[in-house]
């Protein structure tokens, strides 16, 4: 249960910051794109391409309408009065193939000897344009028309670099928080199965304690009959003792095949009234003899799609519990009627259900009272069975339990 628990753990977590790497990995090459494409734009549109285009998506020299009446040219512009606010850009002009005149586009204090040495350096590489590795590279440039334009990435890499470091604080935070879902998650998931085998358990152990008795009184009789084979008293009790334990195999068997749910080809349309009424009819000379009253309503020409045998067996189940539970001079009710849909009841007066047993009766090998149902060979696996047969057909069994009154509901749908 353990290995699987991790194994859990570790996929939900996995699946989650891959995800979560993913969406940081995507935020931040966005980031760089940006920058890059801003680098990209300012180089060109220095550079004097028409391929330029503002933040507006406008190209600025088609865009100048002079007033009527005016020269259509449009009016000269000044390199030397482009100012770049969010980044550092220079123009260099160039004579024989070296760094002459520079030209700052920004605010910031020029060192000309260091721009030229770097000027100097990129016109022997002889690119036209480079926007070079942002976290990496002083300078991105183009080079056109005796003119080198420079960009300073400095900027450009603080913001990428302050991004970076702002999204690996968030993905540090929201880790914990992954760590912290997952393992709710792991629980979550997890709790149905490690119900399904504390229950796997508690029924390999109950089965087995069911059928050790059996099998240990045969064994005890089988070895008084080998030596005292004229006693027939010690052949009976094991004849008991195979039925008793058969009985058992039989019910488990059935149990397990309920439950594997594979009986939906056996449903056939069937008046259910009909049906009902005559599972009950048997149950009359049983109920005379405990003298206890029975009285039954039952709906005529209710329609059902079910399994016959195991609707029988549903009402067998129910009302062989009521008749062992109800008192001397008691009575057992049974109903069936159709509203929004069809409702069977089963009641018996007698001996009340204590509450906290009342959650647990539809448990395998359940027994409220075990001493009792032990000498009567029950085992705790009708109502199991019962509820199954429910379940199966779609439906719902409850009981409720006061002022003497038991009764169980079952709604099909």
């Amino acid at each position: 249960m353990n290995r699987l628990k991790y194994k859990v753990f570790f996929t939900i977590f996995t699946i989650m910051t891959v995800f979560l790497l993913s969406m940081t990995l995507i935020f931040n090459i966005q980031n760089y794109n940006t920058e890059k494409n801003s680098i990209k734009n300012s180089l060109s549109g220095m550079i004097g391409e028409k391929n330029f285009k503002d933040h507006n998506g406008n190209r600025p020299e088609e865009d100048i309408t002079p007033p009527d009446g005016e020269d259509k040219k449009p009016p000269e512009f000044e390199e030397k009065d482009r100012i770049f606010m969010d980044q550092i850009v220079y123009t260099i002009t160039i004579e024989n193939n070296e760094a002459s005149t520079i030209i700052s586009h920004t605010y910031k204090d020029t060192n000309e000897t260091e721009i030229k040495e770097a000027a100097n350096k990129i016109l022997k590489n002889k690119k036209a344009e480079e926007v070079t590795n942002l976290f990496f590279s002083k300078y991105s440039y183009s080079v056109k028309n005796n003119r080198l334009i420079m960009v300073d990435n400095s900027l450009a890499k603080e913001r990428l670099i302050k991004e970076l470091r702002t999204s690996i604080i968030i993905l540090v935070l929201v880790e914990i928080v992954i760590t912290f879902v997952s393992y709710i998650l792991t629980n979550w998931i997890i709790k149905p199965v490690e119900e399904s085998f504390r229950k796997q358990k508690e029924f390999i152990a109950d089965a087995s304690h069911e059928l050790k008795t059996p099998l240990s009184v045969i064994i005890a009789n089988a070895e008084m009959a080998s030596t005292n084979p004229k006693e027939k008293k010690w052949l009976n009790n094991i004849n008991s003792e195979a039925e008793r334990m058969n009985k058992l195999i039989a019910n488990l068997l059935n149990l397990a095949r309920l439950e594997n749910n594979d009986n939906k080809d056996t449903f056939e349309n069937i008046n259910l009234s009909k049906l009902i009424e005559k599972s009950i009819l048997p149950f009359e000379s049983l109920l005379y003899e405990k003298n206890v009253k029975f009285k039954y309503d039952i709906e005529e020409n209710l329609n059902y799609r079910c399994n016959q045998e195991e609707i029988k067996q549903l009402i067998a189940i129910l009302l062989d519990n009521a008749i062992k539970h109800s008192e001397s001079k008691g009575e057992v009710n049974v109903n069936l009627k159709k509203d929004k849909q069809i409702t069977l009841t089963v009641s018996n007066k007698g001996k009340e259900i204590n509450p906290d047993d009342l959650e647990h009766i539809f448990e395998r090998f359940y027994r409220a009272d075990k001493s009792r149902n032990r000498d009567e060979n029950r085992y705790g696996l009708g109502l199991a069975i019962a509820k199954k047969i429910v379940e199966n057909h779609n439906g719902k069994i409850s009981c409720t339990s006061q002022n003497n009154l038991t009764t169980f509901k079952v709604i099909l749908k």
